[in-house]
């Protein structure tokens, strides 16, 4: 049953990124080293999803606390994804026609993808993992969220100077109220 619930939480989350349309291959910029950042992020989210603590029973709170996670994972997930439009990529890349986004979950955060990636973890991570190793993922997680972040953030202010770096100062970069 557990199986199914993350199943579903997952595709949830996962839905924007299928049916998002990639931007052009026109790129003015593009930083593949930030595939490390990804790979990182995914041990994390595997290590809490492959745990093999699947069987052991989870108390209630835990059950309601991964709804509100994968709840909001999924918003995020669906209202960035939409916001971006074309602009949406799966490397560390600017457009030649990129435009700097600040509505919408951006408004909150500067990289409200790796906010809803944070999210789906926890929400895997309470229904699987002892907290020790739900700990260990997320560091192990925001250790690839960071590499991503700061390659991401110096291609948007290389491409939009002191326009990105006033945005930088007043949006935290994934989680908010942290700066």
């Amino acid at each position: 049953m557990l199986g199914l619930f993350v199943a579903g939480g997952v595709a949830l989350w996962f839905a924007p990124f299928l049916i998002a349309k990639q931007g052009s291959s026109n790129l003015a910029s593009v930083d593949r080293q930030a595939r490390w950042g990804i790979l990182l992020e995914f041990v994390g989210i595997g290590l809490v999803a492959a745990g093999g603590y699947w069987s052991e029973p989870r108390p209630s709170w835990r059950i309601g606390i991964a709804i509100a996670f994968f709840l909001l994972a999924a918003l995020l997930s669906w209202t960035a994804t939409r916001t971006l439009g074309k602009q949406f990529r799966l490397d560390a890349a600017i457009g030649v026609e990129h435009e700097l986004i600040r509505n919408g979950p951006y408004r909150i955060v500067r990289h409200p993808i790796y906010t809803s990636m944070l999210c789906v973890l926890w929400a895997i991570g309470f229904i699987t993992a002892p907290t020790l190793l739900l700990v260990i993922a997320t560091m192990i997680f925001l250790a690839g969220t960071e590499i991503r972040v700061r390659i991401e953030d110096r291609l948007l202010e290389e491409r939009f100077g002191d326009s990105f770096r006033q945005y930088k100062l007043s949006t935290p970069a994934y989680l908010p109220f942290l700066r």
